[in-house]
């Protein structure tokens, strides 16, 4: 008679793989930045490892959970990775917070791994993230007079961090001694023709900047995914012992028939 086939393991909820997986965690946004005010809400970003069990399925897991707190969103690894590979502004400034909230063996690693996502590809998207709200600004600035000053301000701390990232080879968030020129953009005290001369010089700097950056062309891809399916190996070991299909398959051995 054929034994009957086990039941199949549940499904994480999100929130549960944020709660019991979560590999990396920090906060970001203003108070990462040093241009937290005493409205400045806390915003929380983190990165979860899924169990590997959960991609041999038809049911995989998300590669983003938005919450479960407030202000909070975390990527799966692999997307993280992904992501940061292709440098995307605000993962690579995820992963170089100076206010890190937890790491586990792995979230350590990762951190180790930070100048592996840095090249030279981060002029054009830093760029182009900045084209893109320099005309939602403008936007503003046409059809209501002005424009969000708070997002301006965020703009010019990101065509900075992107200069002096290209000039360096080092990614710093804390703005240092620019915060009170910062906040006063936010605060609406300086006038846009102002602004936006300061945003064109920045993006200009950092252009000439790219021509002569120590980054690399290119992220180190290699070294990336070597770690992650390194860790991949790892969580699919963590299996419980007993079961013999997911031992036999990880492993690589035969199994033995019913």
């Amino acid at each position: 008679m054929r034994p009957a086939s086990p039941e199949p393991t549940p499904v994480p909820t999100p929130e549960t793989l944020v709660r019991d997986h979560t590999v990396y965690a920090c906060v970001m946004g203003s108070r990462a930045f040093g241009l937290a005010t005493d409205a400045s809400d806390t915003d929380r970003r983190g990165v979860f490892l899924a169990p590997t069990r959960l991609f041999w399925g038809f049911t995989k897991p998300p590669t983003h959970v938005d919450g479960p707190a407030e202000e909070q969103f975390s990527w799966e690894l692999e997307r993280f990775c992904e992501l940061a590979l292709r440098a995307n502004p605000n993962i690579l400034e995820c992963l170089h917070s100076p206010l890190v909230e937890y790491a586990d063996d792995t979230g350590r690693e990762l951190l180790a791994l930070r100048e592996a996502f840095l090249s030279r590809q981060v002029q054009e998207t830093f760029t182009r993230y900045a084209h893109g709200q320099r005309r939602k600004l403008e936007a503003d600035l046409r059809n209501h007079g002005a424009p969000r000053w708070k997002h301006a301000m965020h703009l010019l701390r990101l065509l900075m961090t992107a200069r002096d990232l290209l000039r360096t080879g080092t990614l710093t968030l804390d703005v240092g001694d620019r915060r009170e020129p910062l906040l006063a953009v936010r605060r609406g005290e300086v006038p846009w023709p102002r602004v936006d001369s300061w945003m064109t010089r920045l993006a200009r700097e950092a252009e000439e900047a790219a021509s002569r950056s120590p980054l690399p062309d290119r992220p180190d891809r290699r070294r990336v995914e070597d770690f992650l399916i390194r860790v991949r190996r790892a969580s699919a070991l963590q299996t419980d012992a007993d079961d013999e299909v997911v031992q036999g398959v990880v492993r690589g051995g035969r199994l033995r028939q019913p």
